[in-house]
């Protein structure tokens, strides 16, 4: 049978989107297969998939339908106080990174959700280094990210500088582009990610 639309499935690393305490955007209101079902349809219907970092990444941005917050913000004089920062690694065996995040703070929801896809043959790639089950897919789910456009804001740099440490430091393997770092830093240099335990 001849698929007429990119297949996309979920793998295990992006649902960590629905663990509480978890950095950056917490999925509420909307169950994993229900995302999935979502991609598809959008897929199926005609909306494109978005050029990422490299070409096996892609971005497929949905409306949000659900109470799912922005998985960032801006940092404020007043929020300032909120910001915490620890060392913390996203899986078992990966190194432990520096990253920082408003602690317990009410994100505004989300319009959109930019959600990360990787190739299969990428997600192959990375099972190598960080063994788990690759859905049979054209293209998986690897992250999900609230945000208030339908564009992807730039890469964290921590992000970057683990994806130049490639699959054995759970990167991706693609080197650090100067100009989209110096972005980046300037971004979350007045950005932060936000945590929170439960939605409130």
């Amino acid at each position: 049978m001849t698929r007429t639309a990119p297949a996309i499935a979920l793998t295990s690393f992006a649902r960590r989107n629905w663990e509480p305490g978890a950095s950056g955007t917490r999925i509420v209101g909307i169950e994993p297969e229900t995302l999935v079902a979502l991609c598809n349809e959008a897929v199926a219907s005609g909306t494109p998939l978005v050029e990422g970092y490299a070409p096996f990444c892609k971005h497929l941005f949905l409306e949000n339908p659900s109470q799912t917050r922005c998985g960032f913000a801006p940092i404020t004089d007043e929020n300032r106080p909120l910001l915490k920062s620890g060392y913390i690694a996203r899986r078992e065996g990966e190194l432990a990174v520096l990253e920082r995040w408003f602690e317990d703070f009410e994100a505004p929801v989300a319009t959109h959700l930019d959600v990360i896809l990787y190739s299969h043959a990428q997600l192959l790639i990375e099972a190598d280094a960080f063994p788990e089950d690759v859905p049979d897919c054209d293209w998986g789910i690897v992250s999900t990210l609230g945000t208030l456009s339908p564009t992807e804001p730039p890469m964290p740099p921590i992000t970057q500088l683990r994806n130049a440490l490639g699959p054995s430091e759970g990167g991706s393997g693609v080197a650090i582009d100067k100009a989209a770092y110096e972005k980046a830093v300037a971004f979350w240099e007045n950005h932060a990610a936000v945590r929170r335990a439960e939605p409130k």
